[in-house]
């Protein structure tokens, strides 16, 4: 794996792992009551698709393996371009639901690299 492609998928994990440490100890109630806590959420979201799309452009063997990736591309696109129509519970629930999928394909990657 090349240096660019180990650095993009840590960022990847790194935004993959702030999200879950700053959702796992709040509820949906108190991300919608925050708006700084919803802001972060997306700008690591924004982190994760936009380094996912570098991914595809700069490794695209290495992008193809991770699960939905289109979609968490959109998803960035999205959350940027669409900043005023952002649906909350969409959000909320991605961090909740696919978030752990991703995470562990990405950790996978890194742990092949290093074995």
């Amino acid at each position: 794996m090349r240096a660019e492609e180990k650095k993009l998928l840590l960022d990847v994990l790194e935004a993959c792992q702030s999200i879950q440490q700053h959702c796992a100890t709040r509820t949906f109630e108190q991300y919608i009551a925050e708006r700084w806590f919803r802001r972060a959420v997306e700008r690591e979201f924004e982190i994760i698709g936009e380094a996912l799309h570098r991914l595809e452009r700069f490794a695209p063997v290495t992008a193809a393996r991770i699960t939905s990736l289109r979609r968490i591309i959109d998803f960035r696109n999205r959350i940027i371009h669409g900043y005023d129509s952002v649906d909350d519970v969409i959000v909320w629930q991605t961090a909740q639901q696919h978030l752990p999928l991703l995470l562990s394909e990405v950790k996978g990657m890194l742990q092949e690299e290093s074995e």
